[in-house]
């Protein structure tokens, strides 16, 4: 069944409506039809299941009766932040899309002491607002509960002070040993309500960075005998704890 984001005020009238963009693609790409049903999530976690009655095209609008309504189970238990350092190319645009699927609340992009992109302010704008759509396209089409949350793009000492705020942080580090003591550190993350994940840019953390997280309770941990590519950490830290939350 296709799924579409409102605004809690768009299911709060009767019938409730879609209009915009949703309206063209539901009717004309979609092709559905009066009787048809669909899902429609406010973005507070409430998830309502309607029947479609018609199509206004003179307002770009689709009416709606709201069947009925429950809490999304889209959801994890915890809100993971995943602060990303910022990668070459299109990568980033990969990172959130599957960040989203895998169940993440929110992404911050982070220039890190070795990220290799530059971005001005005005390319820093248009690469987030990309970034969004890219979020709110994945979190539709995997049936997130939520919108999740892109931010602005961070410097490092906004991203440590931010980071503080987490009730427990994941720092996967290439020169960290010691697999059981990784799964400790992955137990522990169990019943925490807000989780930080960092991962490097394509040249890793530089040993300062490193040092800082350490200081406001960064948990290092290992992935492994391997080394991981900067978009393949991050979603390798997020399948096991979407694994682990979701017991």
């Amino acid at each position: 069944m296709h799924q579409f984001f409102v605004k809690p005020e768009q299911v709060a009238a009767s019938p409730a409506e879609i209009t915009g963009g949703d309206y063209n693609h539901i009717r004309n790409v979609l092709r559905l039809r009066p009787g048809d049903r669909i899902l429609l999530q406010d973005g507070t976690g409430k998830e309502y299941l309607c029947r479609i009655l018609e199509f206004d095209d003179s307002r770009q609008a689709v009416r709606m009766e709201i069947l009925d309504f429950f809490a999304s189970a889209g959801e994890l238990p915890a809100k993971i932040t995943l602060f990303q350092g910022y990668p070459k190319g299109d990568k980033m645009e990969t990172i959130v899309q599957k960040a989203v699927e895998l169940g993440a609340y929110e992404i911050v992009p982070v220039m890190m002491k070795r990220s290799v992109v530059k971005l001005d302010d005005r390319r820093a704008q248009k690469k987030v607002e990309r970034l969004r759509a890219v979020a709110a396209s994945a979190a539709e089409q995997s049936k997130r509960g939520i919108m999740p949350e892109v931010s602005e793009v961070m410097d490092w000492q906004e991203t440590v002070k931010y980071a503080g705020e987490m009730d427990y942080l994941l720092l996967p580090y290439e020169q960290a040993e010691g697999m059981e003591a990784a799964r400790n550190v992955l137990r522990s993350a169990k019943g925490k309500k807000r989780i930080g994940v960092f991962i490097g840019p394509e040249g890793g953390f530089d040993a300062a960075e490193v040092e800082q997280l350490r200081e406001i309770g960064a948990q290092v941990m290992t992935l492994g005998h391997r080394i991981l590519r900067t978009e393949t950490a991050g979603m390798t830290v997020l399948s096991l704890l979407m694994f682990l939350l979701e017991e």
